[in-house]
């Protein structure tokens, strides 16, 4: 029978380390079955599975790879791969793989333990794990604002919604996010980012700015709320808020339009997105003429909200053409989409309100951000803890390729 084995090196990092130990192989004509490397603190570990075929001795080969380890200073070690293993190992090449973005204040061995519990009980197994943020200097200078550890693992969750859910009860418990995404061909080729606006893009809602400049601010910021929670109609919630406006003066647009308050990371995130050469669009049922004022200021490619109706200066407390709700921002999701000549599954939607989720729902990757507890739960996704530049982790970005 032809030999199967897994060699195990070991030791300080140097340049041509690898090119030397394959070099051995090579001469003896040996096939690499597997091969996989990395570097910790200058610290490598490196495997590589062979197959000698059965006219050839194993002996010479283990012996030349091992004075080599011998001059390069690393530790060298062998293991027979019984036959029926390595089958066993060739079957499970064609299991499901997701991959698991931690995202915290620091990485720590708690977090960390958490996660591996959860995959370990859902019947997974963990094949590599990265260190997406920066690396954490020790004297003093500037630390990077988070950490992130991205976890790809192998096998079919014994239950996906209870895998989903153990996170969600981790990450509230810890202070931390954690995103749980199907590693295929779209997660890394997303090309869209749709981004609610009022809560989402900002800190602020705009028809609440609008309701205390008209004296109503009290009742709209309640409607808003029982809206934004979904107990609420969000066309006939907007209807009645938008009737407590009327006769404000829209010179108190422009005024509110120049205090937005951007959200933690939100122009970073977009820089970046464009830099990548992503397409980017608000999808909102708030008002054009903030959307507008965003976009300038972002450099987002598409607007899609409500226009407020203005006569003789003044807010009518109407809107022109058909309200943006739930199903509109879902309907305008997929219009981009098409128009870009893109899936669906490349599309990434974000949004805080139940009247996000039928778009986060369609899109490739759909983030409830800051939400309220009934859209966290309903969503696939959810950033709690930080800005929206956490975003670029969970395309599997690393610090060092960010602006």
């Amino acid at each position: 029978m032809p030999e199967i084995i897994l060699i195990q090196i070991s030791g300080e990092d140097k340049a041509g380390l690898t090119s030397a130990l394959t070099e051995v192989l090579a001469g003896y004509g040996i096939d690499i079955l597997d091969i996989g490397q990395s570097v910790i603190h200058n610290q490598l570990i490196l495997g590589i599975l062979i197959h000698i075929p059965q006219e050839s001795e194993s002996a010479p080969v283990l012996k030349d790879i091992m004075f080599k380890g011998y001059e390069l200073g690393v530790n060298v070690k062998f293991k027979p791969i019984e036959s029926d293993k390595y089958m066993d190992w060739v079957n499970a090449q064609g299991k499901p793989r997701h991959i698991i973005t931690l995202v915290a204040r620091k990485a720590s061995g708690t977090a960390i333990s958490k996660v591996a519990n959860i995959v370990a009980e859902n019947g997974l197994n963990i094949d590599m794990i990265h260190r997406l943020s920066g690396r954490i200097p020790m004297n003093g200078e500037l630390i990077p604002r988070q950490a992130c550890v991205e976890f790809s693992v192998r096998g079919t969750p014994q239950n996906l919604d209870l895998m989903r859910s153990s996170f969600l009860t981790m990450a509230t418990e810890e202070q931390v996010d954690i995103a749980l995404q199907e590693d295929n061909v779209f997660r890394r080729n997303r090309r869209l980012v749709a981004f609610d606006m009022d809560s989402t893009l900002i800190q602020a809602e705009v028809i609440d700015e609008l309701a205390k400049a008209a004296g109503s601010g009290d009742l709209v910021s309640s409607i808003t709320e029982s809206a934004m929670r979904g107990e609420i109609d969000f066309q006939e919630s907007l209807r009645q808020r938008l009737a407590t406006l009327k006769g404000l003066d829209e010179s108190v647009m422009v005024e509110i339009a120049q205090n937005l308050p951007i959200t933690e990371g939100a122009e970073r995130l977009i820089s970046n997105l464009k830099k990548f050469g992503y397409k980017t669009a608000i999808i909102s049922g708030g008002f054009t003429y903030f959307g507008e004022k965003l976009q300038e200021r972002l450099g987002v490619d598409y607007v899609y909200a409500n226009r407020l109706e203005i006569k003789d200066g003044k807010l009518t407390g109407g809107v022109i053409g058909d309200i943006v709700d739930g199903p509109k921002k879902a309907e305008l999701l997929r219009k981009i989409a098409e128009k870009e000549q893109i899936s669906l599954q490349q599309a990434i939607a974000v949004g805080d309100g139940a009247n996000d989720l039928p778009m986060l729902s369609i899109a490739g990757l759909g983030i409830a951000f800051h939400a309220k507890p009934k859209v966290k739960k309903d969503a696939r996704q959810s950033i709690s803890h930080f800005g929206l530049d956490s975003i670029l982790y969970l395309i599997g970005l690393r610090d060092r390729e960010m602006d």
